[in-house]
Formats: structure tokens, sequence, C-alpha cells
């Protein structure tokens, strides 16, 4: 007999095998982890391998581009399981979906994701953020890139509140330009929401699904949703926010540290007459700051931070009144922003964080974004951060999966993770460190000598109108900032050594 009549001979003998015994049959199937679609016909050449098999079909449907047959050898899909449809869930779930993988994003509620949107404002998205989310997905970041604001064609930097002169100024054009990058764009939350959902999909976001407990075991980990429903998968990440119930499972329950400052946010109907010049400007005053951005459509975004304790509440109608009690002396394009507003655009929230911490996950769960490490929004990066955290974790998957190791063996999940978490570290807890430097740095901000109300104030206001003199060490702090500040900004837009 010929070889060829010897293969189809065992061929028929295993067809006859597995029709004669559907238990059999079923049991080889499920042990192979292969799911395939429309393929309703018989077996021409069924073979088994290590851990999967190949089908050889004769319906049309099976095949690709008007091909004849198709063959097909897969091994089960690597599960991914998300907890939170915010930015950085949604980020995770694109680029998993791209690269084939099973993923699951269970959100509690899409609707107050995007209403949170209202309070938080517009997201800042660096050229760093922005270059990522062309990797993951051209097209997506493409349509943010057209729904957003470019900022950083113009003048950005910090200025003072009272005064308006410039402190410092960035120059985030040209760093863009050398390094052939998207430039820095603002865009409104609810519409970047919207756009990262449309393109992962509602087959994939679970909406008013609540994940309130997981259990792992040394082959998966399982969520426990609100309403008692349980998902396997081989990886958890837990990006639910600064109130995370996958960090509180996996470290405790622990408080969130109040800024000291609340922050009051502001969209005003007005075009400013420096719009064409100036993009993004912080104002700095003792014990608050003012922030100002153009977001296009004819509208400017701002947020006023002062500090003060947590918990308070204004009078019916009675924020924008105090906030000109608060910021009415400072300067003029502060006070116009202000008062161009309607008091029902204006909202207020108080300012958390948490302190950072040296490892975001157990096993085969891990954190991402403000799970992990949430930040004050005074540097305007913890959209941008959560960004690069899914990348360098969907990296680290693809190492596993090209390993061709088996998902089950936990130390390589496990490991894999930790190394994802160890990458990230250094750039997250900088990043970190500089938002609350920046904040507690105000608390001391007097920028000009006080000389009260004796002879040598009277004396000074005799030569000059505006008896202000900078203090010297304002004059170092100045001068090292434009040494420094151009370089970390550079570092903040290309330093995450992805490329």
């Amino acid at each position: 007999m010929c070889k060829k009549q010897a293969r189809k001979a065992k061929s028929y003998q295993l067809f006859s095998f597995l029709i004669k015994s559907p238990m059999a049959t079923f049991h080889c199937l499920s042990s192979s982890y292969y799911h395939y679609k429309n393929c309703n016909t018989g077996f021409v050449d069924f073979r088994f391998k290590r851990s999967s098999f190949v089908v050889r079909c004769e319906r049309a449907s099976c095949c690709n581009q008007g091909s004849s047959c198709v063959e097909r050898d897969e091994k089960r899909r690597l599960r991914i399981l998300i907890a939170g449809g915010g930015i950085g869930g949604l980020v995770l779930a694109l680029a998993a979906k791209h690269r084939g993988y099973d993923v699951k994003v269970f959100e509690k509620d899409l609707s107050a994701v995007r209403g949170e949107g209202r309070h938080r404002g517009p997201i800042q998205l660096l050229s760093s953020a922005l270059a990522v989310l062309q990797v993951i997905d051209g097209n997506v970041a493409k349509q943010i890139m057209d729904a957003g604001c470019v900022t950083g064609d113009r003048i950005n930097g910090v200025a003072d509140g009272v005064s308006g002169k410039w402190f410092i100024k960035f120059n985030l054009l040209n760093h863009a330009m050398k390094r052939g990058l998207p430039v820095t764009s603002v865009i409104c939350r609810m519409a970047l929401q919207d756009i990262l959902l449309n393109g992962v999909g509602l087959d994939i976001v679970r909406n008013k699904s609540k994940v309130v407990d997981f259990m792992q075991d040394s082959n998966k980990v399982t969520v426990i949703l609100e309403d008692g429903q349980h998902y396997d998968g081989d990886v958890l990440v837990g990006a639910d926010g600064i109130w995370s119930k996958v960090r509180s499972k996996l470290f405790g329950q622990e408080d969130a540290k109040y800024s000291d400052y609340t922050c009051y946010s502001g969209l005003a109907n007005f075009v400013p007459h420096y719009v064409d010049s100036i993009g993004y400007r912080v104002f700095l005053g003792l014990n608050q700051y003012f922030v100002a951005s153009d977001v296009g459509n004819g509208k400017m975004q701002w947020y006023a931070f002062h500090k003060e304790p947590p918990n308070n509440t204004d009078p019916p109608r009675g924020k924008k009144k105090r906030l000109l009690n608060l910021f009415g002396h400072w300067c003029k394009e502060v006070v116009e922003l202000i008062s161009e507003t309607q008091e029902d655009m204006i909202l207020r929230r108080d300012i958390y964080d948490r302190d950072m911490i040296y490892t975001w996950g157990i096993g085969r769960v891990t954190l991402l974004g403000d799970a992990a490490h949430p930040m004050q929004p005074n540097l305007g990066q913890g959209g941008c951060m959560a960004i690069e955290d899914c990348y360098q974790l969907i990296l680290e998957l693809d190492k596993v999966v090209k390993s061709g190791l088996d998902f089950q063996q936990s130390n390589e999940i496990s490991t894999m993770l930790r190394r994802y978490e160890k990458k990230r570290m250094f750039r997250i807890s900088t990043v970190h460190a500089a938002s609350r430097m920046a904040s507690k740095a105000l608390t001391a901000y007097r920028p000009y000598m006080e000389f009260g109300s004796g002879s040598l104030s009277f004396m000074l206001s005799q030569y000059i109108s505006s008896p202000k003199i900078t203090k010297p060490s304002v004059l170092v702090v100045r001068a090292f900032l434009q040494i420094f500040m151009p370089q970390f900004m550079i570092w903040m837009m290309a330093g995450h050594g992805f490329w």
C-alpha cells in the first residue's frame, strides 16, 4: 500500500472512531482549545498535534478569499479580563483586540464614566501618548487627533498669576517635529471615551458589570461581578480608577490622600485675543493656581485650584462669586475667563491622590493608570501615563504569547506582569513625585519682597509706581527651570523607552 493510501486509511479509521464515540469526540475537541465558526461539514482530514489540531473542510464558507480550502492551527487565545472601562481600560482592550486576544471589559456604569468627564474637563495628550495610540490603532488615533485641539503648536508655559508675566515658556512643537511625533493636543474626555468605546466595541465592553471581587489559582483568575456572575481569564487588569476595587482586594482598603486643594473647573464660550499665540498656560499664586487652555470650537477650559480643607461646599449659584473673590486681584487674563463663564458651567471637586506603591499586583493580577498610581492633575499627565501603561503591558503579554508557553503556567504570567510593573516604575514615580512637588511649592510662592507699611515701603513708593521687587531666590529658581524644564519636557514627550 502506498504512503498516500495508508494516510487516507488512518484518517478514515480515526474519523470512524470519532463518529462512534461522541464522548471521545467532545473530549478531543475541547482539549484542543480550538473553536471554529461556520463549518457545518464533514472532515476530510483530522490530525492531532501536541496542543492543537488541524481541520480541513470542503465548505467554501470556511475558505479565505475564494481558496478551495484553508488549514488552521491555533492554540487557545490569551484571555484578558479588564476591570474598568475608562481611558486606560479601553486603550488596553483596543490593543488586545487587534492582537486577537480574548478580552473582556467590565464597567459598572459607562454613563457615569462619561459624566465624570464634565468634572475633570478635557484631557491633555502629550506627543508620547498620541504616538502610542497611533501604534495601537492608527484609525482611532486619527479620530482622536481630528476631534481634539492642537495646543503644542503655540506658546505653553507658566506665568505669575498677579502680574501675568511669563515665568517660563515651553517649545513643544520643535521637540515633537524633530522626533517625528504628533503634536500635543487636548480633547474632551467624553469625546475621547466615545471614540475608544466605538473602536473596542460593545461586544467586548460589558456595561452594568461591576467587579467586586476576584479569585486566582495556579491555572486561572476569576472575576466576580456584583450580580454574582463569574468570568475566568489568564490575566486580570485593574483599570478601575483611584477608588479601585481590584487594588483594595490586592492590598487592603486604604484611604486616598487629600491633596489640600479643591478644584473649580469651568468652560467658557469665549475666544480671547491671544488664542492664536497661546495654547496652555498655568498661572501661579500663593496657595492657589489657575490653568487655562484653548480647547477649540470657540471655547476655553480653565481650572482654579485653591488650598483649603476638604468637603467644603458653596451656596447655590455661589461658585463664580467665590472665585472672583479669590482671583479677582489677579491679572486680567484670569479674571476675564472667570467672568465670561456661566455659573452652571462651573463645577467643583476635591483633589485626591495616593502614595506610590512599588508593586502593582500579585500573581495573575496587576493594575494600571489611576488604579496603580493616581496623581494630582497639575501636570496633566494622568491620562498619558495610563496610555503608556497599556502599551508596556501589551508588549509584555505579546512576549508570553510568542514564547509558546502554556498560559496556565502561573509563574510565567506572574513574571511577565511583574516585569511590566518594573519597567514602568521609574517613569511613573518621577511624574508622581513631580506633581506632588509642584503643589507643595505653591505654599511658599511669594515672588516679591514684602516691605509692609513702614517707612521703607513709603520711600520706595515715591520712586517706583508699583513697589514690587522680585526676590533673588525666585530669579535663581527661574534660571534653574529654564535649563531643567526643557529637558524634562523632552523626557516627558519621548522618554518612555518604547522606541
